[in-house]
């Protein structure tokens, strides 16, 4: 097609000079046809016609209107001496006759040419078009391609229900990455043949990018159909492909989403349908499953309180409030537990086991149990002022545990607040210095260097307890409030006397939680615990609280 448009681009040419070579004839042909001055004077005309032929040509490159003046004139001319003569000669009528056969010659050459342009822009309309809804790599109908034929497919459901599946390939990552892009392209290729091969004519299979496809099941009357699909799917797809010399599997997960009837829009049935995704690849992967509602209200309710979460901690919505430890003999305060809340603005004071999990999970315990440290031991310090000896407690996640930078951190917050180290006791739980015992060891023994001291919380309720003391460098235990609690039944006492006779063993001080009431403080006494904390001696309050009642515990001994 290319060539032949050439060969009638030249064609084209030859008969414009033609047309203006025998118009520029017929203008100056009184003087070259009648040879009123001679054969020198005939060469010459012809030879100024030819050359004003070629100028013409070469201004209608830019401006292509200017061909047609020579024809234009050839007419005037024509006219005048037809009018002025009453005929005109033999030479000019055929010259006439010629220009009017070469202007109808270019009329059709330039019908064929707006015929052939015609056709080359309907075909290149419609390849754009093609490229436009396809995928290049896989052929496989694009994001745009999906989204006409969901938007059309929903808008013609009537009764019938619409079924969305994604398709996300697992791994596809760690194969572009250990095969490189070529093995990743063709694998790509492989998959999206085989998830066409298990969805009927009428369905719509899409690539949205990298390793996500999608497919569209439209007018289904059972909904179990698109289960079948998605299962039949990762079946096909987790078996083995040959590529190269490389055997590769391409395990996959789906999500589904179905909608019965119009209405719905195309972006919430695919958001649905990537919850699903979501819901597969959190339960191992390899899996499909489907849209569950109320598994997308928690989801949405996890994530509006994990930003508010963050939202919180930008602002500043945390407050540290502080449980008094008590001397069992004179029930006066000897320290304090520090204890984070979240004053939110519209839920109120919120108790911390409401948004500590969460915080570890999303990795903000290291950034909230900093700020409570540094905040806590400021206050601690003031506290030194008017109450000598007086200890801060303040408990370690295993994330802040796990913290390399953490003994230079308190290292930091020591001197900047001027608190001495003897009276910072850091907590922290069995289970936290389970994670790595080894490690938990080495940490906790840098941070005895610094000279605070190490309480274990929570004691008795781990496993292997004992071995624990022998490799932790621990300096008080905190015994669990569930013993505590349980030294009114008949057995208790027994039970939380065996754990102070462990802490003694190994030359720990205790320290009781959990007290309730004055009977289980009567009991701690005579077990010869020291000190204890609990409901019955107060609870969590804000630093302003504690102050006043450190001051009416000062006045009272006074």
């Amino acid at each position: 097609m290319a060539r032949t448009g050439k060969v009638m681009d030249r064609v084209r040419r030859v008969v414009d000079g033609a047309m203006i070579l025998t118009s520029l004839l017929l203008i100056a042909g009184p003087m070259l046809l009648e040879g009123d001055r001679g054969t020198a004077a005939l060469v010459g005309g012809t030879a100024l016609v030819a050359g004003l032929s070629l100028i013409v040509l070469l201004l209608a490159r830019r401006w292509p209107l200017v061909q047609y003046a020579p024809v234009a004139a050839a007419v005037l001319v024509a006219g005048v001496r037809f009018g002025r003569e009453g005929s005109i000669g033999p030479g000019l009528t055929w010259l006439t006759i010629a220009v009017a056969a070469i202007i109808l010659i270019r009329q059709f050459l330039g019908a064929r040419t707006n015929q052939d342009l015609v056709r080359d822009l309907t075909r290149e309309r419609a390849q754009l078009a093609r490229q436009a809804s396809r995928d290049p790599l896989t052929e496989l109908g694009n994001r745009k391609l999906f989204m006409d034929h969901a938007t059309d497919a929903l808008a013609d459901a009537d009764d019938t229900m619409t079924a969305v599946i994604l398709v996300d390939l697992d791994g596809f990552k760690e194969v572009n990455d250990t095969y490189g892009h070529a093995t990743g392209d063709e694998l790509l290729r492989a998959a999206a043949e085989r998830l066409t091969a298990n969805v009927r004519t009428n369905d719509t299979v899409s690539r949205l990018g990298g390793d996500e496809f999608v497919v569209l099941l439209p007018r289904l009357v059972d909904d179990q159909i698109a289960d079948t699909v998605a299962n039949r799917i990762l079946r096909d797809l987790a078996q083995p492909l040959i590529i190269g010399d490389v055997v590769l599997t391409i395990p996959a997960s789906a999500g589904i989403a179905i909608t019965r009837g119009a209405g719905t829009a195309v972006d919430e049935v695919v958001r649905e349908a990537d919850l699903a995704l979501y819901q597969a690849k959190a339960e191992g992967k390899g899996l499909a499953r489907r849209f569950d509602p109320a598994q997308f209200a928690a989801a949405e309710s996890r994530r509006r309180e994990e930003a508010d979460l963050r939202r919180a901690l930008d602002a500043g919505e945390f407050e540290v409030h502080y449980q008094p430890i008590v001397d069992l003999e004179g029930e006066h305060t000897v320290g304090v537990e520090a204890l984070v809340r979240w004053n939110h603005p519209e839920r109120g004071m919120i108790p911390p086991i409401a948004f500590l999990d969460m915080a570890e999970s999303l990795g903000l315990l290291p950034r909230l149990g900093g700020w409570v440290l540094e905040e806590a031991c400021r206050q601690a310090a003031a506290w030194q002022e008017q109450n000598p000896g007086f200890e801060l407690n303040v408990n370690l996640s295993a994330s802040q545990l796990g913290n390399p930078d953490l003994v230079e951190e308190v290292r930091g917050v020591l001197d900047r607040t001027g608190l001495p180290p003897s009276l910072l006791v850091l907590e922290l739980t069995e289970s936290v210095a389970l994670v790595d015992l080894v490690e938990s060891a080495r940490v906790l023994g840098a941070l005895k260097t610094l000279g605070v001291r190490i309480a274990l919380d929570d004691f008795g309720t781990g496993f292997s307890s004992l071995s624990h003391l022998g490799a932790l460098p621990v300096d008080v235990v905190k015994i669990d409030k569930s013993f505590v609690q349980a030294m009114q039944e008949g057995s208790g006492a027994s039970v939380a006397e065996a754990v102070l006779q462990i802490a003694r063993t190994f030359k720990l001080a205790p320290v009781a939680e959990g007290v309730e009431d004055a009977t289980q403080a009567s009991r701690l006494r005579e077990l010869e615990c020291a000190q204890a904390q609990g409901y019955h001696f107060a609870r969590p309050m804000p630093a302003g609280d504690l102050t006043d009642l450190l001051a009416r515990q000062a006045a009272l001994s006074s």
